[in-house]
């Protein structure tokens, strides 16, 4: 039985395609594959099929639907902001706690493999008081990192690697996305710095696509082996 959490430095990095990457790439192995988004802000109901749990629950082999897409995502949002403050505009709030406990629920009655995918960045806060990352704990599961090749990434992802490892998480692999802007760093100088003070962690990267775009890369067969 295994559990991943896919996780990132920030927002709109690539975590939707990792994960359908991966998800598609276990499926490929034969493995029983479900999908969790407990929390998504930025969230259109016009346009469920294209969200990242509409996306996901695709993924997983199963029809959008709102039904599907409510028990991959029970706290959505219309708002693209942070979980708490997407809730807040809302006149709602998140309660962090039944968070964690409906993940566990879904992970005590997985079949095979869950990959779940947090909202934003690992510090993404939830609440007034937690964060994903303190999701991320109560759930336990390794990590999978996905990080972007913009300037800045470096000290982002070393960051955050230093973050997880002193709340007791594991990282299974880091994840380049390549970035799509102006100033986008050659990848192989991303990689190769990840590599260096990543004491050990395997450093993938896979090309920067549209999200509705179909996640098919040799990557992804790499990633399903390493979690």
């Amino acid at each position: 039985m295994t559990v991943v959490f896919v996780s990132a430095t920030g927002t709109e990095v690539g975590k939707t395609f990792v994960s359908r990457g991966l998800i598609k790439a276990l499926k490929a192995k034969g493995r029983t594959v479900e999908a969790l988004k407990p929390v998504q802000s930025g969230y259109d109901p016009r346009e469920a099929d294209g969200s990242d749990a509409g996306l996901l629950v695709a993924a997983a082999g199963q029809e959008p639907t709102e039904e599907t897409i409510a028990a991959v995502a029970p706290w959505r949002f219309e708002a693209p902001l942070s979980p708490h403050l997407a809730a807040r505009r809302e006149g709602r709030s998140i309660d962090a706690d039944a968070v964690i406990a409906f993940c566990r629920e879904r992970i005590a009655a997985r079949k095979d493999v869950m990959v779940i995918e947090g909202v934003g960045g690992i510090m993404a806060p939830l609440d007034r008081s937690r964060t994903v990352l303190d999701l991320m704990v109560a759930v336990g599961a390794p990590v999978v990192l996905v990080v972007g090749s913009y300037l800045g990434t470096i000290s982002h992802t070393l960051t955050a690697l230093e973050v997880l490892r002193q709340r007791g998480l594991s990282v299974s692999a880091i994840v380049v996305s390549q970035s799509d802007d102006g100033t986008v760093v050659p990848l192989d100088d991303t990689i190769g710095a990840l590599e260096a003070f990543g004491k050990g962690l395997p450093v993938l990267a896979v090309p920067r696509l549209p999200p509705e775009s179909a996640p098919e890369h040799p990557v992804f067969d790499e990633l399903a082996a390493l979690v």
